[in-house]
């Protein structure tokens, strides 16, 4: 499961700096839209979130037995996620609206705009301030662990593992592909539709979602026969996945960039879009039990710095897309900049952060503890 964190968070990067590409996404003046470019970042679109949420849940089932109480583990995820979330939106996140504003026009520094608008809860030019941007995740992550907190301490034991056994009995059978498959394909159809706009207070759709990824992964942790299950079926969900994704690809061609696909293909494109998210997930979990459940000495270093280079690396795209917008670059060369720039940025940040002492609870990580003292020998 780390090795498949890792892997999700670089393809995380790779995303974020191909949307730029993408019709849907800000372009530069020299550079303009890369009309293929859609292509494979819906090949990740449908799924990456669900993957990284499931194995957020995962982690905290790994946490909470680490922990051994409630209470405990609460305390803990309080801390290792509000305080880097405080840290990033006061701090990481500002300047990626700035630059936003002053590329509409804006015309006062960096300190006006911290004092004046930065947190004033109001619209100024196209920005609503203040700005959340990716760290979206971190407060929704710290939602669905309160959520799943409340749950662990206010219900009986007896409900509990009612629910349990239920859920596991079900997601350990052959209803695992097709019950997946339908549950994502309902929530889609919530409300009239899709809503992810990373909104806390509007996405209740993407909450069903999200949230029930988070608790998959949470009972994945602790059950056998799901690992089972994923062994067993997890080339039959890739085949699955692909060809959701091929589907994907299919509409893509015939209503490319903002062409709103037909509304009469919008409810099979909504289900292609659920097989292909369910059927990767699973077989990604069958990939990394099968193939990447080893060890190596740089697993540690690269699952310790995950959470920091999330933390800095849009800010980081941002400072760079900005450098660079006006150089005149086509678009392979925009890309590998942005794609080595914003990796080695992040992780600088990484390096550096986690030298300073009471700069490591800020980014995300422990505090060093103090090292033990050697007892002294006695010389008789």
């Amino acid at each position: 499961m780390d090795w498949l964190r890792v892997g999700a968070f670089v393809l995380l990067i790779f995303y974020h700096v191909g949307f730029s590409f993408t019709p849907w996404g800000f372009q530069t003046p020299t550079r303009g839209v890369v009309s293929w470019a859609e292509i494979p970042l819906l090949g990740l679109s449908a799924w990456r979130l669900a993957l990284l949420f499931a194995i957020s849940g995962y982690a905290s089932a790994a946490l909470l037995k680490k922990d051994g109480n409630n209470r405990v583990f609460l305390k803990s995820r309080l801390l290792r996620l509000g305080i880097p979330l405080l840290f990033g939106l006061t701090v990481v996140v500002p300047p990626q609206p700035y630059m936003g504003l002053i590329n509409s026009g804006y015309d006062h520094g960096y300190g006006y705009f911290l004092v004046h608008d930065a947190f004033s809860f109001r619209k100024v030019g196209y920005e609503s301030l203040p700005a959340t941007m990716h760290l979206w995740f971190v407060i929704y992550l710290l939602v669905y662990t309160l959520v799943l907190c409340a749950g662990l301490m206010f219900l009986p034991d007896a409900w509990r593992t009612w629910l349990r056994d239920k859920a596991e009995k079900v997601l350990s059978g052959p209803l695992m592909l097709p019950l997946g498959i339908v549950l994502i394909f309902g929530v889609r159809l919530f409300y009239d539709g899709w809503t992810d706009i990373h909104s806390l207070f509007v996405d209740r759709a993407a909450h069903l979602h999200y949230f029930g990824m988070f608790l998959y992964g949470f009972l994945l942790r602790g059950s056998e026969p799901m690992r089972q299950a994923i062994a067993r079926q997890w080339k039959l969900a890739l085949v699955l996945g692909l060809l959701g994704y091929a589907w994907v690809i299919g509409d893509t061609l015939l209503w490319p960039g903002n062409t709103p696909t037909p509304a009469a293909w919008e409810q099979p494109l909504s289900f292609a879009k659920s097989v292909q998210c369910w059927g990767t997930v699973v077989a990604l979990f069958g990939i990394a039990d099968r193939y990447w459940n080893f060890d190596s000495k740089w697993r540690a270093m690269l699952v310790e710095a995950v959470f920091p280079i999330y933390i800095a690396h849009q800010t980081v795209m941002v400072f760079v897309s900005y450098a660079i917008r006006d150089m005149g670059l086509t678009a392979l060369p925009e890309f590998l900049t942005l794609c080595i720039t914003v990796a080695g940025g992040s992780w600088i940040f990484y390096l550096i952060g986690r030298e300073i002492g009471p700069l490591r609870p800020l980014i995300g990580l422990k505090r060093h503890r103090a090292p033990r003292k050697a007892a002294k020998v006695a010389v008789a």
